[in-house]
């Protein structure tokens, strides 16, 4: 029983340190040596857990994605509550992760070794979300579901994101409360405006 927990204990740690390298670094700059440095563990050890890095990142991924609440990615049945709520999450949540995807904006990567398919089940339930309320009369039906999903997204992670440009714009770090609760007031304003 204890080389079992020893073993879970040591795969939790190269997770742990994969994590913060690959959400720090992106994937092509995060190098196992330095994923074994910060899980303090031989380089070799890593290999026995995972084929390689590719493996590595989509568990590191999977496993990240294991750790959000899922009620965090319920959304409200009304829809002009769903920008605010996404927001809040991207927020409290998914900032690291967020991160990591604005390095796969700009690198080249393996298909699908940064969780792709579980990723993108995620963002069509949003889709899938926004049809349904469509057909209940929630939603203007000359909108198309994917859009509103893309602009939600846009709206929702590129101010905290950015955070450079949005101080630049606004004055304001996305960190600040002001920011926080400005940024929400306004998604909420926009999504009146489109969803009554």
């Amino acid at each position: 029983m204890g080389e079992i927990r020893n073993a879970e204990r040591t795969r939790r740690k190269i997770l742990d340190a994969a994590k913060e390298e690959f959400f720090e670094k992106g994937y092509n700059g995060a190098r196992i040596e330095s994923i074994a440095k910060r899980a303090k563990v031989n380089k070799q050890l890593i290999y026995h857990y995972f084929k390689g890095k590719e493996e590595l990142i989509n568990e590191t991924i999977a496993d990240f994605a294991a750790s959000v609440p899922t009620g965090n990615l319920i959304l409200p049945a009304n829809p002009v509550n769903v920008a605010e709520f996404r927001y809040k999450v991207n927020i409290e949540h998914l900032m690291e992760f967020l991160k990591f995807t604005a390095w796969e904006a700009v690198e080249s990567i393996p298909e699908n070794s940064n969780g792709t398919e579980s990723r993108r089940k995620v963002l069509q339930s949003y889709v899938e979300d926004m049809r349904a309320k469509q057909e209940m009369g929630l939603v203007p039906k000359e909108l198309d579901p994917a859009f509103i999903t893309l602009m939600i997204s846009s709206l929702t992670i590129y101010p905290v994101l950015y955070s450079n440009v949005t101080e630049m714009i606004t004055g304001l770090t996305p960190e600040s409360p002001e920011f926080q609760e400005k940024w929400a007031s306004f998604l909420q304003m926009i999504s009146e405006r489109i969803f009554k």
